[in-house]
């Protein structure tokens, strides 16, 4: 039987972002690619990401979290679910400030500058191409050879790549909801020049402290909000010289803000969390779970 069967969850959402954060600290276990599809399936809990808390494996970090998508897939950074996350920690605690480990390394969470808002310290970005990862060459990054449509009048082309701990592609363009994303989304996240495929990002820079898009998510599809590619846009767009270093980043689900730091080029992203309900995992869910 399933590590999740009978487990309490806790149904959160960032900005529209759904999240399903599950505790395993106290109670070790595995959580597999099946479960997690188990769980995102008709009769489970709809979400985006699965936020899974794992006992900690260096000292001072608080849990190591496993985020999983809703096609079973991991992902090694979502700062819209690490943000859900943290609320639900604080509430329990009473603790203002955190560290966690992912994959994508260690997170340093905190509280403020309202009550009501959590920031997420998401790390530095990485430009190179081995490091996004592309599957061939590019020495610059801030726009790379692709497009979609015909050569001589492609619908959408040369995006910029980042990695915020999980690839991301953004195509700059003058509307957001004027390109049927849920079509070209799979195919461009599957795209054969992201060997790991890749988050596909439309944005729209209104103004040098303002930007607004919509996600394609690796593994989850179109959603109302994704954290890191608020993130990957905004440095994305600094790095055009197009927008400053701290920007207001409008999605389908609400707004973030977010800071490009200087001193040491981390991103930060700071936005609201919301409790939506707590339950516990139907057993029936995984009866087909090996």
């Amino acid at each position: 039987m399933s590590a999740l069967a009978n487990h309490a969850f806790a149904k959160m959402n960032g900005i529209g972002n759904e999240i399903v954060v599950v505790d395993l600290r106290d109670a070790p276990a595995a959580v597999t690619p099946e479960d997690a599809r188990a769980v995102a399936s008709p009769a489970g809990v709809h979400y985006d990401q699965l936020m899974v808390l794992q006992p900690p494996r260096l000292a001072g970090t608080e849990a190591f979290i496993r985020i999983y998508n809703n096609d079973g897939s991991e992902s090694a950074a979502c700062g819209n679910g690490m943000r859900c996350v943290v609320r639900r920690l604080f509430e329990k605690t009473g603790q203002t400030a955190v560290t966690f480990e992912t994959r994508a390394g260690l997170l340093n969470c905190w509280q403020g500058p309202a009550p009501d808002l959590y920031t997420v310290d998401m790390g530095a970005p990485k430009f190179g191409w081995k490091d996004i990862p592309l599957a061939e060459e590019f020495r610059d990054t801030r726009y790379i050879e692709l497009q979609v449509g015909p050569i001589d009048a492609p619908i959408l082309h040369s995006p910029s790549v980042v990695s915020m701990g999980n690839p991301h592609a953004i195509f700059w363009v003058d509307d957001v909801n004027g390109y049927d994303l849920a079509r070209f989304g799979p195919l461009l996240e599957n795209h054969p020049i992201f060997p790991e495929r890749a988050n596909i990002t439309l944005a729209h820079i209104v103004d040098r402290d303002h930007i607004t898009i919509r996600t394609w998510e690796r593994g989850a599809g179109l959603t109302k909000a994704c954290g890191s590619a608020a993130c990957a846009t905004a440095v994305a767009a600094a790095r055009l010289k197009r927008t400053n270093r701290v920007v207001r980043i409008a999605l389908p689900g609400g707004e973030l803000a977010i800071e490009w730091r200087e001193g040491d080029d981390h991103v930060l992203m700071t936005g609201t969390a919301d409790f939506e309900y707590e339950s516990q995992f139907d057993p029936a869910l995984f009866a087909s779970v090996a």
